[in-house]
């Protein structure tokens, strides 16, 4: 009976040495050698996936090379349930040990979504809703202008819902910011009016250095009382923002176009922003240069010609229909 128990003990003894020294080839050796992962990798891991799942699906993805040896190294680092679902990058070579800090992490791959500036808040949506990165319905367009263009990075999966919020809430701080740095006596009322110039602005011309001077056309025009004569307006009045016009306006839509956003028959801003506006139309909005200038034309180059009288106005825009006609 001795020799039995003196037998048992020795045994036990083996066996715990045994099980220290697997726990330490597991921590010491298996975590930090580098993984069988020859070319970087995206692995997507459900919600509600357990380690055994987890590890499955990365011996499946070729990031470890035992599913089962991963599975208990999790346990003895006490990782195993701290690892995050999502997709995530795997690098090439990764080790456990990377592996399981990256998944434990919740550092998920991001993937962007770009809104240029000037579309409308309907060309938004359409971009929206074809992502194939966002999940979920939209229940209520955006209001238009409420969303700042601009790229965004977005984890698989992410409620369109609360897309769209971090939009409006990331147009709605650039908004409150430049309201509050605005120049003293601009003719605006308010955010909406900053917005609806910015608007404009943005629709007017694609050359950045240009947004301070066509913000003092229109602003030098609304504190004359002059109609602010804007083309871009009267296609939201006769789009509505949901297409593209897909021909030139005519004298026919500027005189007969009954709408408050035609700017050639009413006089002002029009009732709101006619498409979404970056952070730079909506700096000039709010920091317009200091001119004399009430009209510009295109001057054949991509850019404009500003003219403080009505006279060279007249002789500009007589320069950009020779540039016109010797360009066809």
């Amino acid at each position: 009976m001795q020799r039995f128990f003196g037998t048992l003990f020795v045994l036990l003894l083996l066996a715990v040495a045994v099980a220290w020294g697997g726990l330490w080839w597991l921590k010491e050796r298996y975590l930090l050698e580098p993984g069988p992962l020859r070319q970087a990798a995206v692995v997507d891991l459900p919600r509600g996936a357990g380690v055994a799942a987890i590890a499955r699906r990365l011996e499946e993805a070729g990031a470890v090379g035992n599913a089962l040896l991963f599975r208990l190294a999790a346990r003895a680092t006490g990782q195993d349930r701290a690892l995050k679902a999502g997709e995530y990058q795997l690098e090439p070579g990764a080790s456990p040990a990377a592996i399981l800090a990256l998944l434990e992490s919740g550092k998920v791959l991001l993937h962007p979504l770009t809104l240029p500036e000037g579309i409308t808040a309907a060309e938004a949506v359409r971009a929206i809703e074809a992502s194939d990165i966002l999940a979920g319905k939209l229940e209520k367009r955006p209001e238009e202008g409420s969303l700042l263009p601009e790229t965004y990075l977005f984890p698989r999966g992410t409620p369109r819902k609360e897309a769209v919020a971090r939009m409006q809430g990331a147009m709605r701080a650039v908004l409150a910011k430049a309201w509050a740095a605005r120049k003293p006596g601009l003719p605006l009322e308010g955010q909406n009016d900053l917005l609806t110039l910015a608007s404009i602005i943005e629709k007017e011309t694609a050359v950045a250095e240009e947004y301070p001077l066509v913000a003092s056309v229109f602003v030098n025009r609304l504190k004359r009382d002059m109609p602010l004569q804007t083309d871009p307006t009267v296609i939201y009045a006769l789009t509505e923002g949901e297409t593209t016009l897909g021909r030139t306006l005519t004298r026919k839509d500027l005189d007969e176009t009954e709408s408050p956003y035609n700017t050639y028959k009413t006089k002002g801003l029009p009732p709101g922003p006619i498409a979404l506006p970056g952070p730079a139309a909506i700096a000039a909005a709010a920091q317009p240069a200091d001119t004399k200038f009430l009209y510009f034309v295109a001057d054949g180059s991509g850019g404009h010609a500003f003219a403080a009288t009505l006279a060279q106005h007249n002789h500009n825009v007589t320069q950009w229909r020779l540039l016109s006609r010797q360009k066809k």
